[in-house]
């Protein structure tokens, strides 16, 4: 009997090596096929996490925009197996907690990437002093859980990319169509109307994003992803590139489509953008004489329809990381999205100034525009002070509408004396001391009405007392487990911060952290020991004077 017992035993644990092994061989195939969020899936449910799954894991959420989720896996990636790891974790690692509002710990992981100085702190006081412009923001109205980005001005009508045709095939990446082009008019406070998909023989089954006119409106370019796939460096998929399109409206009908003699189906080029008088055309690619991963490039478009020769845009715009969705603006000003700069977290919009044909060294646009996420696709009216971006949110690309407010400074930051700038901070302290907690619903970090009310008053205080910086401490109650509540805590933390951002704030003036149920307000430790109004107690937000 021993023996069968024995012999039992060996077999279940042989079962489980074997049924481990093939998820683990599953979640690998979805990975190298780009489907993250079904490989997420696989990757989560394995029990015994080593370091390659936790990698991927990890790296499932981060590009998926799923942040919470990407920290807490390359969290105890590095708890667990620091020292053995690749550089570019450490990276990822360091934006996610950008995007969760853990600044400080992300500055400390950032700076060991990039063996120097890392503080986001510092570059707001910065920009303090030599931004140009700050910018109030307002959320577009959107499609249910669409993705909606890359605004193009035509005519009396602007043209975005969007997933919400449903009768496009599913992307894997994203479980979500393929991106359409669409055409819609525009209020003059930004929101869209009569949106339409965008007519002729643009839109197909595959991707199609980014588009840009000329000034007559007449010829347009715009992304494709390529039909025909290339195997990427050492995998054994093959993968589609992106290609820059060209079209033609002929007798009211975009036609002509074809794609550029600078693209290719060994890289991809992307997010053109045609200067004013439309003799150049910028865009993004990872075309051999890249920096690194993606680069911005300039080529001359020619009367007769011929192209120059690609140009990098060199060290003053580009890093060894990623650099896209480049816009050459009316007033000679080139924006463009990169995460290879000290920034908000991930991608942020920055501009460089075009000074006879040379770029001056690029500048961060501040936390009005910039968050935790991505920021891209900028675009600004020609001759107006009105524009869109496009920011992720909640997993899902949104379009935010803007008008830029020059900043006049009545005298340079260095003369203010020390102790104005004090004072300010400790009167703003005083009156954040009238202030209470916000409280959440059960099982919830959506900011409640009452919670607005609170957050306004914050708000209104910050902006009185323009040196106050807050961390945003949110905890949650007993019941459930200690690590989901770790979570629902860091949730709200992040919700919180949002609303106060969302008024105006620059987001460099906050962090936020979740304390999940290990500080508690009352002696309400455990499950099934106090009433519902005891434990709600515990739901909260608090706000604390970090300076």
């Amino acid at each position: 009997m021993k023996r069968f017992y024995t012999t039992l035993l060996i077999t279940v644990i042989g079962f489980s090596a074997f049924a481990q092994n093939v998820s683990v061989s599953k979640a690998d195939r979805l990975f190298k096929e780009r489907a993250y969020m079904d490989a997420s899936e696989v990757y989560r449910l394995i029990s015994d996490k080593d370091q390659h799954v936790l990698q991927n894991l990890a790296d499932s959420y981060f590009y998926t925009n799923r942040m919470l989720s990407a920290e807490g896996n390359y969290k105890e990636l590095f708890n667990r197996f620091d020292g053995n790891i690749a550089p570019e974790y450490r990276f990822r690692y360091g934006h996610a907690l950008r995007a969760m509002g853990k600044h400080q710990e992300a500055d400390e992981v950032l700076s060991e990437y990039f063996k120097k100085e890392v503080s986001l702190r510092k570059l707001a006081k910065e920009l303090d002093t030599v931004a140009p412009h700050s910018f109030r923001v307002q959320k577009l109205a959107q499609n249910n859980s669409s993705s909606d980005f890359g605004v193009a001005y035509m005519g009396d009508r602007v043209v975005f990319a969007s997933t919400r045709n449903e009768k496009r095939p599913i992307y894997i990446w994203n479980k979500k169509p393929y991106l359409d082009l669409f055409t819609a008019e525009m209020s003059a406070d930004g929101e869209m109307s009569d949106v339409e998909l965008f007519p002729g023989e643009i839109n197909t089954d595959t991707h199609e994003s980014s588009a840009t006119f000329n000034a007559d409106n007449t010829v347009m370019f715009f992304n494709r992803t390529n039909e025909e796939r290339v195997r990427a460096d050492n995998e054994r998929i093959k993968v589609a590139h992106i290609s820059i399109y060209r079209a033609e409206l002929i007798d009211g009908e975009w036609t002509n489509v074809q794609r550029v003699p600078f693209a290719s189906d060994e890289y991809s080029t992307e997010h053109p953008s045609l200067s004013a008088d439309g003799k150049k055309l910028y865009f993004a690619s990872d075309m051999p004489g890249t920096m690194g991963s993606f680069d911005i490039f300039v080529v001359d478009v020619h009367e007769d329809g011929t192209y120059g020769e690609p140009k990098n845009l060199g060290p003053n715009v580009n890093t060894v990381h990623r650099e896209q969705f480049p816009f050459m603006s009316s007033e000679d000003v080139l924006y463009f999205s990169s995460n290879g700069r000290t920034g908000f977290g991930n991608l942020d919009i920055f501009r460089t100034d075009v000074e006879n044909g040379t770029y001056t060294e690029s500048q961060n646009l501040g936390g009005t525009v910039n968050s935790g996420y991505d920021d891209f696709a900028f675009v600004i009216k020609p001759g107006d002070d009105k524009g869109y971006f496009a920011s992720v949110d909640n997993g899902s690309e949104s379009l935010y509408s803007f008008i830029r407010e020059e900043i006049v400074r009545t005298e340079p930051e260095e003369v203010v004396a020390k102790e104005l700038v004090e004072e300010n901070v400790v009167t703003g302290a005083q009156q954040l001391r009238d202030v209470a907690n916000i409280y959440f619903d059960f099982d919830r970090s959506e900011i409640l009405p009452q919670a607005e009310i609170v957050l306004d008053r914050v708000v209104n205080i910050m902006k009185d007392y323009p040196k106050l910086e807050l961390e945003i401490g949110s905890h949650s109650d007993a019941r459930g487990p200690d690590e989901y509540n770790l979570n629902l805590s860091e949730r709200r933390a992040a919700a919180t911060l949002e609303y106060i951002v969302s008024k105006g704030i620059d987001r460099s003036r906050l962090s936020s952290k979740g304390y999940g149920e290990t500080m508690p307000l009352n002696n309400c430790t455990k499950p099934d020991m106090c009433t519902e109004e005891e434990y709600a107690i515990n739901r909260r937000s608090e706000f604390k004077v970090m300076n």
